[in-house]
């Protein structure tokens, strides 16, 4: 067996995500209760509460995804279960390299915080928007974005290259509307807009890119322990590049997350396990790599099958 776990990014948050593991795991509730404070915000009454709108605000959604995923990974590291790989959606990065010792749990949330507050301030005035597109070719939802921004003379772009038929677009909101318009008459499944707040992986970026860059040098980075895949090449770390650059370039380039489950899985990866209050990933693996099982983690009944397949402990 060879263990991936990947980790789910925004967009996957719901209101009152791992109260029920808090309640029944005392390694969830140590972890939350241990770095809480580093979010700068009341992270419980975020992750745990009703307010479905403040979750949606990305200052709050990141370090609140970024903290159930460490939460998580502290359940399966105590009932032994280590993987042999990681990756992450966008922000699910940050959780990977947490899992994999490049960031402690504290410095995860502190800096997932501020990836959040300059990611936001970025989409400031922004008329944006992202959706998801099924059923078409990468090649075909390339086209499609190219012809929707010289159009309209709005921004559209492939920002997320999910699994085997699903891209998401990017950019203002015209011109990824207008991309709608074009994938249903090319015959797409589906066009489904997603929950997030601004135009997040084009260019748009450009700023939180920056802020990130600057800040890096602050931030402690500890030796990698596992090999993690990365977003903007959907391979392990390239030679000449640094971890601190991977994730400067990441915030404003495509996430490569079926390049990541294919290359996974020629290294040898048979075995998935998602981590993230959605189901979204696991679906990208089974649908990249048909016949494959995948779990995933977002209530104590799923934590608890993975801890029944998989735990030692």
């Amino acid at each position: 067996m060879k263990l991936a776990i990947l980790y789910a990014g925004q967009g996957a948050q719901k209101a009152g995500m791992g109260l029920d593991m808090y309640e029944k795991y005392p390694e969830f509730s140590k972890r939350i209760d241990d770095i809480s404070g580093a979010a700068g915000f009341d992270l419980k009454a975020a992750m745990f509460g009703k307010d479905e709108s403040l979750l949606q605000q990305t200052e709050v959604t990141q370090p609140a995804l970024a903290a159930y995923a460490s939460a998580v990974t502290a359940v399966l590291t105590a009932h032994g279960i280590e993987p042999d790989c990681v990756a992450g959606l966008s922000l699910g990065e940050y959780s990977a390299l947490s899992a994999a010792g490049v960031f402690d749990p504290r410095t995860l949330i502190s800096l997932t915080a501020f990836r959040g507050k300059v990611m936001a301030r970025a989409g400031e005035g922004i008329d944006s928007l992202m959706c998801a597109v099924l059923g078409l070719q990468s090649e075909q939802v390339e086209e499609i974005a190219a012809q929707a921004e010289k159009e309209t003379g709005c921004m559209c772009r492939v920002v997320n290259y999910n699994t085997v038929g699903q891209e998401v677009l990017s950019g203002l909101h015209e011109g990824v509307k207008r991309a709608e318009e074009l994938a249903r008459a090319a015959g797409c499944k589906r066009c489904m807009e997603l929950k997030v707040s601004s135009a997040f992986h084009t260019p748009f970026m450009e700023s939180a890119s920056q802020a990130l860059k600057e800040h890096f040098p602050e931030v402690p980075f500890g030796k990698m322990n596992i090999p993690v895949y990365f977003n903007a090449t959907g391979t392990l770390l390239p030679e000449n590049e640094t971890i601190s650059d991977m994730l400067v370039r990441q915030v404003k380039s495509p996430v490569r997350m079926k390049q990541t489950i294919l290359n996974m899985a020629e290294n040898g990866v048979d075995t998935w396990i998602e981590v993230g209050p959605g189901h979204a990933l696991s679906g990208f693996v089974k649908r990249a790599l048909p016949g494959t099982d995948a779990l995933f983690i977002n209530d104590t009944e799923t934590l608890e099958e993975v801890l029944r397949t998989y735990g030692k402990a």
